[in-house]
């Protein structure tokens, strides 16, 4: 039996081709190119009246273009993990990392990041963190993933599915209230 899978967030999600890579779930791409992360909570009540199996959240990158704060980005997300678990008890979510891009943005991601790696837990979410496989130690998107430091190419699609197909096995192992995927330190 297929569960459903709904994708949240931005143009990174967005372009992500899902349903043809996780043809084992019913994949819906909410995503949208431009969303940030007052985008993505005025579409809540969206993903809600779906109730799907389990979430994955992608977004943040576009609200630094529009030079907001890391609070303000993890006050967004903590508003987004918090709504959609009061009204999806039993639905799995997973949150992505805020994805590497132009190194002068490196340490407000890595912030941001930080943030949600310790509130994830508390709205039992998972946690997953994409920087291992696409960030240049300085923080910067690494320029084989990516075309112009913020969008990935196929190479960069294929790191971030690496990492996700096993984190959505352990999401689907767990109850919906469970605690977050550990991190792998390098």
């Amino acid at each position: 039996m297929s569960v459903s899978l709904a994708f949240v967030g931005d143009g990174l999600v967005a372009g992500g081709q899902w349903d043809e890579w996780l043809p084992d779930h019913d994949v819906h791409n909410l995503a949208a190119s431009g969303n940030t992360t007052d985008e993505v909570i005025s579409q809540l009540d969206q993903v809600t009246e779906m109730r799907p199996d389990a979430i994955v959240i992608g977004v943040g990158t576009n609200d630094l273009g529009w030079r907001k704060s890391d609070e303000y980005v993890v006050r967004n997300l903590e508003t987004i993990l918090h709504t959609l678990r009061r009204a999806l008890p039993d639905t799995r979510i997973m949150v992505q990392s805020v994805l590497p891009r132009d190194r002068d943005f490196a340490e407000t991601i890595r912030s941001i990041n930080r943030h949600l790696w310790q509130y994830a837990p508390t709205e039992h979410a998972q946690y997953l963190d994409l920087w291992p496989v696409l960030a240049l130690p300085d923080g910067e998107l690494d320029p084989t993933l990516g075309i112009d430091r913020l969008h990935l190419n196929p190479a960069g699609y294929e790191a971030w599915l690496t990492e996700l197909k096993p984190a959505l096995v352990t999401l689907f192992e767990r109850s919906p209230s469970t605690t977050s995927i550990p991190i792998q330190h390098a």
